[in-house]
C-alpha cells in the first residue's frame, strides 16, 4: 500500500474490530452487528455506531431524537441485551498461520490444483483458529450535538426528501419504519467495556491507548485516509473483518467529513485514519452509503473523532464519579501526550476550485490567469452574459466577469471563458499539464454534492484512459466520483498538482437512468492551452473558435460512438 499507509495499516489492524448485539434466550431473534475502534487495553474500551442498539432501547428509537437528548447511560437498554466483540490476531505470519501459539484468523483455500496435474494427496488442513468473540457491556450511549447541528443544516428542511442515509439501496424493501430508525440513530456512537476473560489475561496486548486521535482542523481536504470496517458486521469475519479502502477527505464542516473510500454496510463505527499525522485516528463511518434523489453518490459520511470523544467525555462526567474516571482512560489528540508533530499541509490545487454562477445555473470553474475563468458551456452557455466566481477560500467574496466566449452546442467540446472584472486573489494559478499518464493518481476539485454550503469537494481515482485520435489525446476518463455541480472544475495531477483537463461530465445509463459517478470525462487542457494562452497574451478568440469546427472523429468520441468502418472498394 506504499510507505506512507504503513502506520495508517497497522493503526487499523490493531485497533479494528466488529461489535454484534443480540437478545438473551433468543437466537431467533437475530443479531445486529457493526464495526468499531478499540480505544484502549486494559481495561479494554471499544467505541462502535449506536444504531444496533435501537432494537434494545427500553423507550424506543424515538430516545435518540428526544429534546435535549445527548447521551444515555447504559442501562438505557433492556437486560436481554448481550453484546460481544470480536477482534484479529495480535501476531501474525506473512502467511497467515499462528506467532507464538497465538491465534490467527482463517484465510479460506479457495484454489484447485493445477490443470493438467493430478492433485497430490495431502493432509486434511487443520480446523480455523480463530479467537473468540468476547463479551462486553454498554457503557454509554452517545451523540455529537455539533455533528447533529451539521448534519440538519445539510440534510434538513427542503434538501431531507433528496437525500437517504439508509443502508438498502433506494428501491429495496425496506420499511419506512425501519428507515426512520436508521436515521434517528446516524448521528449516535456507543463505548463499550470488554469483560476480561481470566484465561487470556497472559495474552493481553500492552496497556494503554491503543490509538491517538486528530485533533479538529489537522487533516485538511483532501488528504489521504484509510477507512478500516467490516462490511456486512458480524457475517463471515474470516473475509471481511478490517476490510481496508483507500480515499481522501473530500468535504468538512465542522465534525460532519466526507471522504470518497468506499464503505459497505456493517462498516458503520469503523475507523478512518491518516497517513498524515501517521496513523491517527480522524473520524467514524456514521452512513457508509449516501444516495441522492436514488443516485448513489459513492461517498462516505463521517464524524470527527476528536469532538466526538470530547463529547463522551463530558457525558461520563456527568454519568456518576466511577464513570467521570472513564473519561481519563480515552484516547488522547495528537500534541496531547503523545505528541506527534501535525504535518499536513492542504495541496495548493485544492484551493484552485472557483464556484461560478450565471443566473439560475451554477458550477465548477478554475482560474487559469489571473482574470480568466474556464468553465463548462452549460455552465455559462451565452456569450456576453454577466457571471459571477467566488474563490473558494471566500465564498462570501465575489467578482463580477462576462462570458467572452462559449462552444456552439453543436461542438463536442463542452467549454466557456469567462473574463473577469478583478484578479482573482489567493487562487493558485495551476500549471498546465504537457502530457498525460494512464493509471496516475488524479483528483477532481468541484462544487458538486453540496455546492455553495461547504465549498469544494475533492475526490480521487486514476486516471483511466486518454482517448486520441490522429495521436492527439481528445479526452480524458478518469475514476473520480463526480457530481452535478462539478461540471466545468479542474482535474489534477495529485502528485505534481498539474492541470490535465476539465471535468464535462458523468455517465448516465439511458436505459436505467442510473449515473455512474465514477465514470467520467475531461476535455484535456492540451486542447485549450494554445488558444487560452492566445486569448491571454492578444484577447485575439480565433483559436478558441476553432473548437467549434473539429474533425469528425473527435465528434464521434464524444458521441461515445463507434468509428465508421470504411466502406469496401469496389473490384469493378
Amino acid at each position: 500500500m506504499g510507505r506512507q499507509w504503513g502506520p495508517a495499516t497497522r493503526a487499523a489492524e490493531r485497533t479494528g474490530c466488529v461489535v454484534s448485539a443480540s437478545r438473551a434466550g433468543r437466537p431467533e431473534a437475530g443479531a445486529w452487528s457493526c464495526s468499531g475502534v478499540i480505544l484502549r487495553r486494559g481495561p479494554d474500551l471499544v467505541l462502535c455506531h449506536g444504531g444496533i442498539f435501537t432494537p434494545f432501547l427500553r423507550a424506543g428509537s424515538g430516545a435518540l431524537t428526544a429534546a435535549g437528548a445527548a447521551f444515555l447511560p447504559g442501562d438505557s437498554c433492556g437486560e436481554d441485551l448481550r453484546l460481544h466483540v470480536q477482534w484479529g490476531p495480535p501476531a501474525a505470519s506473512p502467511a497467515g498461520r499462528p506467532q507464538r501459539g497465538r491465534p490467527a484468523l482463517c484465510t479460506p483455500r479457495c484454489s484447485g490444483p493445477e490443470s493438467g496435474r493430478p492433485a497430490a494427496p495431502r493432509e486434511p488442513p487443520p480446523p480455523p483458529v480463530q479467537r473468540p468473540p468476547r463479551p462486553a457491556e454498554l457503557l454509554l450511549l452517545w451523540s455529537c450535538p455539533a455533528f447533529r447541528a451539521r448534519f440538519a443544516q445539510l440534510f434538513g428542511g427542503e434538501a431531507a426528501e433528496q437525500w437517504r442515509f439508509a443502508s438498502p439501496a433506494p428501491d429495496a424493501d425496506a420499511s419506512e419504519d425501519e428507515e426512520e430508525e436508521q436515521l434517528r440513530a446516524l448521528g449516535w456512537f456507543a463505548l463499550l467495556r470488554v469483560r476480561p476473560v481470566p484465561e487470556e489475561e497472559e495474552e493481553e496486548e500492552e496497556r494503554g491507548p491503543s490509538v491517538a486521535v486528530a485533533p479538529p482542523g489537522a487533516v485538511p481536504k483532501g488528504a489521504p485516509l484509510l477507512a478500516c470496517g467490516s462490511p456486512f458486521g458480524a457475517f463471515c469475519p474470516d473475509i471481511f473483518l478490517n476490510t481496508l479502502s483507500r480515499g481522501v477527505l473530500s468535504n468538512a464542516t465542522g465534525p460532519l467529513l466526507l471522504t470518497d473510500a468506499r464503505c459497505l454496510p456493517g462498516s458503520e463505527g469503523g475507523g478512518v485514519f491518516a497517513a498524515r499525522p501517521p496513523g491517527v485516528l480522524v473520524a467514524l463511518v456514521a452512513a457508509p452509503l449516501c444516495w441522492k434523489s436514488r443516485e448513489w453518490v459513492g461517498l462516505t459520511l463521517l464524524c470527527a473523532a476528536a469532538p466526538l470523544l470530547r463529547a463522551a467525555r463530558a457525558a461520563l462526567g456527568r454519568l456518576r464519579p466511577c464513570a467521570a474516571a472513564l473519561a481519563a482512560l480515552l484516547p488522547p489528540e495528537v500534541g496531547a501526550p503523545w505528541g506527534r508533530p501535525l504535518r499536513a499541509p492542504e495541496p495548493p490545487w485544492a484551493a484552485a476550485a472557483v464556484l461560478v454562477e450565471c443566473g439560475t445555473v451554477w458550477g465548477s470553474g478554475v482560474a487559469v490567469a489571473p482574470r480568466l475563468v474556464v468553465t463548462c458551456r452549460h455552465v455559462a452557455p451565452r456569450e456576453a452574459s454577466r457571471v459571477v466566481v467566488r474563490p473558494a477560500a471566500s465564498r462570501s467574496a465575489k467578482i463580477w466577469g462576462h462570458v467572452v466566449f462559449a462552444t456552439r452546442e453543436t461542438s463536442p467540446y463542452d467549454i466557456a471563458v469567462v473574463s473577469l472584472e478583478e484578479d482573482l486573489e489567493g487562487v493558485p494559478i495551476p500549471v498546465p499539464t504537457e502530457r498525460f499518464h494512464k493509471g496516475e493518481a488524479v483528483s477532481v476539485v468541484g462544487f458538486g454534492i453540496f455546492g455553495q454550503a461547504c465549498g469544494p469537494s475533492v475526490t480521487s481515482g486514476i486516471l483511466s484512459a486518454v482517448v486520441q485520435v490522429d495521436e492527439t489525446p481528445v479526452m480524458l476518463q478518469t475514476t473520480c466520483a463526480v457530481h452535478g455541480g462539478s461540471s466545468g472544475g479542474p482535474l489534477f495531477s495529485t502528485y505534481s498538482g498539474d492541470l490535465l483537463g476539465i471535468v464535462a461530465s458523468n455517465t448516465r445509463d439511458n436505459n436505467t437512468g442510473a449515473t455512474y459517478p465514477h465514470l467520467n470525462f475531461s476535455v484535456p487542457i492540451t486542447v485549450l492551452q494554445p488558444a487560452l494562452q492566445q486569448y491571454s497574451q492578444t484577447g485575439d478568440l480565433g483559436s478558441l473558435r476553432e473548437l467549434d469546427h473539429v474533425a469528425e472523429p473527435v465528434r464521434v468520441v464524444w458521441r461515445l460512438q463507434q468509428p465508421l468502418a470504411e466502406a469496401p472498394r469496389s473490384k469493378l
